[in-house]
């Protein structure tokens, strides 16, 4: 028997890259036009971003949870878990992002949005609108077929990617219950790609390695406010 350390990534693999994208071919043309609802309520949150509000936080928030549970059922579920016995776990994981956001964000209001001119918002923004509109074309400029291309709502990266992007703009403190999951769905995607050696594989980690950067710094910077305002406190009763 072979020792553990010499194996790779590639070794643990279920399936081929071409079984991989021809799934998300046969997957986009089995759900078709759901893509372009997707996509149009991609636009729709950036819309509501415009504006602060609870209202539209929990119009996001719902978006939001509608898509991870598609993506739960139809893509998981239904088709995924064909070629790979983890993707039943994978929809279990992005039902339950589902529910989360639909506590958090729509019965708790704990999800509210707002313009501001802060660097973070700027780069929070431009995070989703790479997955909304640029992240489909990654495919197809790496030689792989348009009708293989991921889309927002409907296939999972780009799902994932975007809900860390808005989760980055929200504010008010860090909602870190809303954070691990499609985090860890970035680095599970990143290491799929990676045993596949898709040149591609490094966006996904790295564009969620920034989001969680992005958090860490706004709760710090939260708790250094704080820590500020019981000192200025003090020194009024002083």
């Amino acid at each position: 028997m072979s020792e553990w350390w010499t194996y790779s990534l590639s070794d643990f693999l279920l399936f081929s890259p071409r079984t991989y994208y021809r799934l998300f071919e046969l997957y986009n043309a089995a759900i078709w036009p759901a893509q372009v609802l997707a996509l149009a309520l991609g636009l729709a949150i950036l819309a509501l971003l415009r504006r602060a509000g609870v209202s539209r936080g929990r119009l996001i928030a719902a978006i939001l949870a509608g898509c991870w549970l598609w993506v739960a059922i139809a893509f998981h579920l239904a088709r995924y878990a064909t070629i790979n016995w983890a993707a039943v776990y994978f929809a279990g994981a992005f039902a339950l992002e589902a529910a989360l956001l639909i506590w958090t964000g729509v019965v708790r209001g704990r999800l509210v949005f707002g313009p501001n001119s802060a660097p973070a918002r700027r780069i929070g923004l431009s995070l989703f609108v790479f997955a909304l509109a640029l992240e489909p074309l990654v495919g197809p400029l790496l030689g792989r077929s348009l009708r293989q291309a991921e889309i927002f709502g409907v296939a999972p990266d780009p799902t994932a990617l975007a809900t860390l992007a808005l989760l980055s703009l929200a504010i008010g403190p860090v909602r870190w219950e809303l954070i691990v999951l499609p985090a860890i769905w970035c680095a599970i995607s990143g290491a799929t790609l990676a045993a596949m050696r898709s040149a591609d594989a490094w966006i996904l980690p790295a564009a969620a390695a920034l989001v969680l950067l992005l958090c860490v710094r706004k709760t710090m910077e939260r708790r250094r406010a704080r820590s500020m305002a019981v000192e200025r406190e003090s020194g009024r009763l002083v």
